[in-house]
């Protein structure tokens, strides 16, 4: 009997600002030579660590604020209130994974704009709207990771960081566990809701929480 794979927590911190033409967010592109996510444009973010859960548990919510401020400013060069970090999602793999990271998605303000890489693991950084990153990626001109897709399609829909913070402020922070499923064309990744879900059946009548990873852009198909 094949058991699953232990679980590991992390943190990233979706960072946004209010840009000329609305809402804007904080992309790193990692670099190429990384052994996870290469080349992907990431949210700041990384594993946490012992010392950023202190007396805390490794996998509460104040762990992760700790650890989302201390990879921001590592990987980016900016100081985080984590505080003010609020609650977006966790995501996990499913339990097959070779490798299992439950992490949080942590929302914030950007109280400056100025990032500073360091050019090995990080190679660039971009402010950009969620939907122009989107269009970028559907072109095959940005790579992003599925948390990171469906996050900038969840926050697309705001004009603005203050849209952005009442809207998370009044929902409640999703679990998405993700349930691969090959079919004859493309991957797909079913998540809580899905009429497929449990039993990875694709065909499954019922309603919808699915992304489409196709060779063009990606389509989410959720039911109402």
């Amino acid at each position: 009997m094949q058991h699953p794979t232990p679980v590991r927590p992390a943190a990233t911190a979706v960072l946004a600002r209010d840009g000329a033409a609305g809402l804007e967010v904080l992309l790193l592109k990692r670099a190429g030579t990384v052994s996870f996510g290469a080349d992907a444009w990431v949210f700041p973010g990384g594993r946490v660590d012992d010392d950023d859960a202190g007396a805390d548990d490794l996998f509460s919510v104040e762990a992760a604020r700790r650890a989302a401020v201390r990879e921001t400013h590592e990987e980016a060069g900016i100081v985080v209130d984590g505080d003010a970090l609020r609650v977006l999602s966790r995501w996990v793999p499913g339990p097959e994974a070779p490798k299992r990271f439950l992490t949080w998605l942590l929302f914030g303000r950007a109280e400056t704009t100025d990032v500073r890489i360091d050019g090995s693991e990080i190679v660039d950084h971009r402010w950009i709207a969620p939907a122009d990153a989107l269009a970028e990626h559907g072109e095959r001109r940005m790579g992003l990771l599925p948390p990171t897709w469906v996050t900038l399609y969840q926050l697309a829909r705001h004009g603005s960081v203050d849209a952005a913070s009442a809207a998370i402020a009044a929902a409640e922070p999703e679990f998405y566990e993700s349930h691969f499923v090959q079919t004859d064309t493309h991957p797909v990744i079913l998540w809580h809701g899905d009429a497929g879900y449990e039993t990875r059946d694709f065909h499954a009548a019922g309603p919808r929480h699915r992304l489409h990873m196709l060779h063009g852009p990606w389509r989410y198909e959720r039911s109402d």
